[in-house]
């Protein structure tokens, strides 16, 4: 007999909570001879979703509830599961349904079989144009410049052996990009596809808005590529090459060809260019001074307010508080 954890982000997710708790009580009934916990770790949701949780406690006693002091993003919600769940695999996944709970079923079975990692890839999703284009691109560029072994569509969730629970905990980064963590921690993963649905309407609308899929973007690719600053380095011999070039003809005219230049719109075409340029590269470079200045400050990545679980006593239990 195994125990399995499910770790489970929450945030502004009370309408599809009970459902979800639902699929994944008939997901533990098709597993009889193993004992289940399902962790959900409420991310600062300003919605009814931590009531919604303490209510469905009452009839799931194998639910554990972790509540952090704020909002402090999907990757350390994450975390902080992993950090509360003490099954021998543990699984994570999404709240919105929009990732099939019966995919666990598969993943379980490889991860029986002796398979470390267990990668759930999307071969397809539901999701609006502009957002399936995106992340396309997204994808495609995280495989060129950073980890190779990246599915060509993402990942969203997966099952761990405890022993890459424990490595993955112990590494402390204060923007940790979790699936590549997972990735390039090296166990060779099993893969299993499926398609990402839509997420319904009933659930309400995703939380996951532009300047949030921006700085994980960024996030990714500071962590494990070194790819925007050989561009930076790239963009300015370029620059310079050209503006070499440039001078060359413009001497060359002159003493050759009697021509007149005209100064002020070529210069300022160039300053502008070259302004521009500068202050990119500037930006790149100060995206991994702070993540750098954010590491030696060694803030917790989560706190903990705190942790409601059935199956401990209430002193042991409720308003135990911590950080991560």
């Amino acid at each position: 007999m195994s125990v399995l954890s499910i770790v489970v982000p929450v945030y502004h997710n009370a309408a599809s909570l009970p459902d979800l708790l639902a699929r994944l009580a008939a997901l533990a009934a098709r597993h009889p001879g193993d004992t289940f916990e399902f962790v959900c770790v409420d991310d600062g949701s300003k919605d009814d979703s931590f009531a919604v949780l303490s209510r469905l406690q009452k009839d799931e006693p194998r639910l554990c509830i972790v509540r952090l002091s704020r909002n402090f993003g999907s990757n350390a919600a994450l975390l902080a599961g992993l950090s509360h769940a003490s099954g021998d695999a543990v699984a994570t996944i999404s709240a919105d349904l929009q990732d099939p709970p019966e995919t666990l079923d598969a993943m379980f079975a490889h991860w029986r079989d002796g398979k470390k990692v267990v990668l759930a890839a999307r071969d397809g999703r539901d999701d609006p144009a502009l957002d399936v284009l995106l992340a396309n691109v997204f994808y495609r560029l995280f495989r060129r410049f950073a980890i190779p072994t990246m599915p060509k569509q993402g990942f969203d969730f997966f099952v761990i052996d405890r022993r890459v629970r424990d490595l993955l905990l112990q590494i402390q980064e204060s923007n940790a990009y979790l699936m590549g963590l997972v990735l390039w921690l090296g166990f060779d993963p099993a893969v299993v596809p499926f398609h990402r649905q839509e997420r319904a309407k009933r659930y309400g609308t995703s939380m996951w808005t532009l300047g949030r899929k921006l700085k994980y973007f960024i996030d990714s690719f500071v962590a494990f590529s070194y790819g925007p600053i050989r561009a930076a380095s790239l963009l300015g011999l370029l620059i310079s090459v050209a503006g070499l070039g440039y001078a060359l003809f413009i001497v060359v005219a002159h003493f050759a060809f009697d021509l007149k230049v005209q100064g002020w719109a070529s210069l300022m075409v160039v300053l502008l260019i070259v302004s521009g340029a500068q202050l990119l590269v500037m930006g790149i470079i100060g995206e991994y001074l702070w993540r750098n200045l954010d590491e030696t400050r060694r803030r917790p990545r989560f706190i903990v307010d705190e942790v409601l679980d059935a199956r401990k006593p209430d002193d042991a239990s409720r308003g135990r508080t911590g950080a991560g």
